[in-house]
Order: structure tokens, then C-alpha cells, then sequence
């Protein structure tokens, strides 16, 4: 597709969202949010789509918000301004509940929204150089449609901090308050990838899907006897499902199995 987001998807059912202006960052603006959510749309109604990535053309991957919407959207009426937010929180929620693994790799600059970019995904890889930030606060303005993935990948008790200080945040940070899982070298981000992605080949889509699933429905819940017996029938039906009997039957045999492809 043309515009700011380009969508591709390979042979084997692996997506790869890639925002699109290069020559501004990969700043949001409202053309953008409306070509993500369409995008996010496409990706979760078909069902031969294996796993996403989600990268930045150019230096950065995120800067943020378009400098020239915001100068815009100061204009805006109460419902104009309501509007254009919720449009940004339907995005983010549409990336964070994909069934299917979702990954980022982000290189350079990732600042307000590109932050809850990389929070709603699954796995979040980083190049050494990469640096993140809520800047909003330098605005006048605060991170509010992205904080609850934020929050939910650091915690309250550092998000109290950045949130209100502004500070950038280097990779090696990053990955210390959860909000990136690796940092790599700027030479191995495709590498990393590629290994990410074969890992994720191993697995069955829909043990995948469940999977995810089911950290949303155990976090922080106590663990009783409701849980208990939740968790017991959830294996108890993928043991006896068609992945199930063939992920077994592929490992007693020693082949790979049929949801495998290279």
C-alpha cells in the first residue's frame, strides 16, 4: 500500500508494518493513525497472517507526534480533539490485542506514541543506539492514551518518574525497566529478527494465540481455586484439540510438525 505505512506479507504468514516517513521520523500524524488502525484491521481478519513485525523506515522508528498536527489539532474544537484521540487509542488497542505474536524493532528515536508502540507489542527488540522518551510533559501535555501499556511493561513506580521528568531513556535502560526485552548491536537488529521469527515458527498458531491469551487472563489474579481449575481445563481442551495431538504426535515421531513452514 501507498502512504505512510507500508504492509507486506511474505509466503510463510509473517507481516511486516513499516511506518513510512522517513523524512520526519516516523512522526505521528492523524493520516497515519487512520492508516495503522486500517492496517491492524487487514492483519487481524486474516487468519493466514503468522506473526507481525513492526519496524521504522530511515533513522528513527517513532519520534512521536507530528509537530505540524499538534499545531493543528491546537485549533481543534472539544469533540474535533476528542475525536483525534480516540482515533490514536483505538490504534494502540488494536496493536496490543492481535492474536498473533507481534514484534518491534526499534532503532534510533522512540518518543510518546512510538513508546506505546513498542509497549503493545509482544516482543520488543532495540539497536544500542536506540533511545525512548515522554516528552510530553515539556508540552504541557501528559502520555495518557498510551500509559496503560506503559505502565503495565515498566510499572507504576518507574512510569512515575518518566513520565513526569521528560528524560530520554537509552537502550540499556530501556531494557532494565522491561520495556525492551534485548538490545543488540545496530548490525545484528536482522539477525535477531529472523531469530525471533524462527523460534515463533516452532510453535502452533493457535497454542500461540492461546498463549497470549492467556497472560491477559492470569495477570495478577490471585491464585485460588477458580484460577485453578480455569488453567487445568484450558490445557486440559488443547491437549485433546487437532494442534495439540499433532505437536505430540510430531515429537514422538521426531519430524516437525505440519504447521512448520520455511
Amino acid at each position: 500500500m501507498n502512504g505512510p505505512v507500508e504492509l507486506t506479507i511474505d509466503g510463510a504468514g509473517i507481516a511486516t508494518v513499516m511506518l513510512d516517513r522517513p523524512e520526519i521520523h516516523n512522526a505521528f500524524d492523524d493520516t497515519m493513525i487512520g492508516a495503522l488502525n486500517e492496517v491492524f484491521a487487514r492483519i487481524a481478519a486474516d487468519r493466514s497472517i503468522r506473526m507481525m513485525c513492526l519496524e521504522g523506515r530511515g533513522r528513527s522508528f517513532s519520534a512521536g507526534a507530528d509537530l505540524n498536527w499538534m499545531r493543528r489539532s491546537s485549533d481543534y474544537s472539544p469533540a474535533e480533539n476528542l475525536a483525534d484521540a480516540e482515533d490514536l487509542a483505538r490504534l494502540m488497542a488494536a496493536l496490543d490485542r492481535l492474536e498473533i505474536p507481534t514484534i518491534a524493532l526499534v532503532q534510533g528515536a522512540a518518543f510518546g506514541g512510538g513508546v506505546g508502540l513498542v509497549a503493545c507489542c509482544d516482543i520488543a527488540i532495540a539497536a544500542e543506539g536506540a533511545r525512548f522518551g515522554f516528552s510530553e510533559v515539556r508540552l504541557g501535555l501528559i502520555p495518557a492514551v498510551i500509559s496503560p501499556y506503559v505502565v503495565r511493561a515498566i510499572g507504576a513506580r518507574q512510569a512515575r518518574r518518566y513520565f513526569q521528568t521528560g528524560e530520554v531513556i537509552d537502550a540499556a535502560t530501556a531494557l532494565r525497566l522491561g520495556l525492551v526485552h534485548e538490545v543488540v548491536p545496530s548490525g545484528a537488529v536482522a539477525a535477531t529478527r529472523a531469530r525471533i521469527i524462527d523460534a515463533l515458527r516452532q510453535g502452533g498458531p493457535s497454542a500461540m494465540r492461546a498463549a497470549k491469551t492467556l497472560v491477559a487472563d492470569v495477570a495478577n489474579r490471585p491464585i485460588e481455586t477458580g484460577l485453578m481449575s480455569a488453567t487445568a481445563q484450558l490445557i486440559s481442551a488443547h491437549r485433546a484439540s487437532p494442534e495439540g495431538r499433532e505437536g505430540l504426535a510430531a515429537f514422538l515421531e521426531k519430524r516437525a510438525p505440519s504447521w512448520r513452514i520455511d
